[in-house]
């Protein structure tokens, strides 16, 4: 256990991206089974102990500590696993358990009910010291927020065994905690652990970014062209009589999409955008804002099911037929590809699988025309990708590119702020901000979006300092800034949409918003106002 929350302790203070991967190679290398296998587990999101919630670990925190106090250190902490660790008063007569490795205390938690998790958790409590304490907290809360996503977690796998990511998550589907197979063919002592799930995910192909002065340089004869649609890529997959929706990541969301996995009838695996169409039948998507409505649900009720119908506008076609007897396209170029997929989806049902079209153009000053006159407000950009392009996974440079269009810009004046997690707890970097009413004298403050990326690290430096300084209120964890007309800091805010909203008093919700700039040369009664961002809603209402 000690070992796991050194690691967890080096991974929160460690920025760099290379820097972590060594870390989390390191203790691959160095752990035994199953300890290794549950840290990764931990890390990936595929840990599961569900018989610890917050609301127990509050219950036991109170009975031991001041009521006052633990509110007081958790509104200057901000993180609930911290607070707790740091707080828990010492119990030096407590009985440890036997062994103390990250596998024990894992099984052990396992094999507790609701009824003796409490005890079982107060005892590890008392027995672990502040780092070990936390590393728990962490691990039963799922929440590791260390700035590791499963994707990297991966990545360091595949470090460690020396293959290729895609390798990796080739098999990922099919294995499960502790990994020891896994880890025994990436230390070379077996064989290649074959994977047996039904109707596994395929590791996509991702495009790179592409600016303007690229695009001049392109070669139209050479590429292909598609609307880039602002929905989510996924990957369903239908292999004998398994069926089964994956987010781009490889995270399996069949269940919040029942209406598109009961039209999954044929044998094989598709590429493309999840979307959503209006519920009055109009043929082109809603907004991104509609699918939200959809995604990170457990069950879906019948109501969101016809106010907010799915489906999938293709992109290729990675399998025909069934895993062991069809055929694995991916080898193939786009075209072929291509090719393929306009016959296979003609069996489809238009309802929920339709085709992405191919645009047509000549010269990159046509292309760059599709991109600034898009025909729909849901259309990020451009997707560009070689005719000669097979399907390999990750981001390899050259053979698929994304153009998407310029973001919006407005400037708005921060409001309310709220401590970050894991490296930046310590700081308030998460931000609220607002446009005005309108543009008179009396006009007020409304919020229109929430942010917590786009600054450096000594930019969060500057908004924690105004933060501390300005302060005006208090609700929990939150701090209400400053924001007048002659005081208060203008913030640049870009983002990708807007779409309607009766969740929020403005009535608009932001799609990827992040701050771009701090103004501190603009007044706050030069901010922008609501009537600037209406014009940029799409002609059609999508409410949330």
């Amino acid at each position: 256990m000690k070992a796991f929350a050194e690691l967890l302790d080096r991974l929160v203070l460690t920025p760099r991206r290379n820097e972590k991967l060594v870390l989390l190679a390191d203790y691959f290398r160095t752990r035994a089974d199953p300890d290794r296998g549950y840290a990764l587990a931990a890390l990936a999101g595929t840990l599961e102990l569900n018989t610890v919630k917050p609301a127990l670990l509050r219950a036991l925190t109170m009975a031991r500590v001041d009521s006052e106090l633990f509110a007081y250190s958790y509104d200057y902490v901000g993180d609930l696993a911290e607070t707790i660790s740091l707080i828990w008063p010492e119990n030096k007569t407590a009985h440890r358990l036997n062994d103390q490795s990250l596998g024990a205390v894992i099984s052990a938690l396992q094999q507790s009910s609701r009824s003796t998790a409490p005890q079982l958790v107060e005892n590890l409590m008392d027995t672990l010291d502040v780092s070990e304490r936390y590393a728990l907290l962490k691990l039963v809360t799922g929440g590791l927020r260390i700035g590791v996503s499963a994707r990297l977690a991966k990545q360091a796998l595949a470090d460690f065994g020396k293959v290729d990511l895609s390798e990796i998550e080739e098999l990922w589907h099919g294995l499960k905690p502790p990994y020891v197979n896994l880890f025994s063919w990436l230390e070379g002592k077996s064989d290649k652990p074959e994977n047996l799930h039904p109707a596994p995910f395929r590791p996509m192909m991702l495009a790179t970014p592409l600016d303007e002065a690229e695009a001049e340089m392109l070669i139209p004869e050479v590429f292909a062209a598609e609307w880039k649609w602002d929905g989510i890529r996924v990957q369903a997959v239908s292999e004998t009589g398994v069926k089964k929706l994956y987010s781009r990541s490889g995270d399996d969301i069949t269940h919040a999409f029942p209406d598109i996995v009961s039209a999954m009838d044929f044998e094989g695996a598709l590429d493309g955008e999840l979307l959503i169409r209006h519920a009055d039948g109009e043929t082109e998507p809603a907004s991104f804002n509609a699918l939200q409505q959809r995604l990170n649900r457990k069950t879906v009720s019948a109501k969101q099911l016809q106010d907010y119908p799915a489906f999938i506008r293709v992109y290729d076609l990675l399998h025909q037929g069934a895993r062991k007897h069809g055929q694995d396209l991916r080898g193939l170029p786009f075209d072929a590809r291509r090719r393929h997929l306009e016959i296979f989806i003609k069996a489809l049902d238009p309802l929920y699988f339709d085709l992405s079209p191919l645009l047509d153009f000549q010269t990159p000053a046509e292309l760059k025309h599709l991109r600034t006159t898009r025909p729909h407000a849901v259309i990020e950009g451009l997707m560009l990708k070689r005719h000669d392009s097979v399907y390999s996974a990750g981001r390899p440079k050259g053979p698929w590119f994304k153009w998407k269009r310029d973001p919006h810009v407005i400037d708005a004046v921060l409001i309310y702020a709220q401590r970050g997690h894991g490296k930046r707890s310590s700081y308030y970097s998460d931000f609220t901000f607002a446009v005005w009413s309108d543009g008179s004298e009396d006009a007020q403050l409304l919020p229109v979006g929430k942010a917590y990326s786009g600054f450096s690290d000594e930019e969060m430096k500057l908004l924690d300092r105004f933060v501390r300084e300005n302060t005006i209120q208090r609700f929990g964890p939150v701090r209400a800034v400053r924001a007048e007309r002659q005081h208060g800091l203008v913030v640049e805010v870009a983002f990708e949409g807007l779409n309607r909203s009766t969740r929020h008093k403005s009535g608009l919700a932001m799609r990827f918003p992040r701050i771009s700039r701090l103004r501190w040369d603009k007044p706050p009664a030069e901010a922008d106002i609501l009537e600037n961002l209406m014009r940029l809603l799409p002609e059609k209402p999508a409410t949330a």
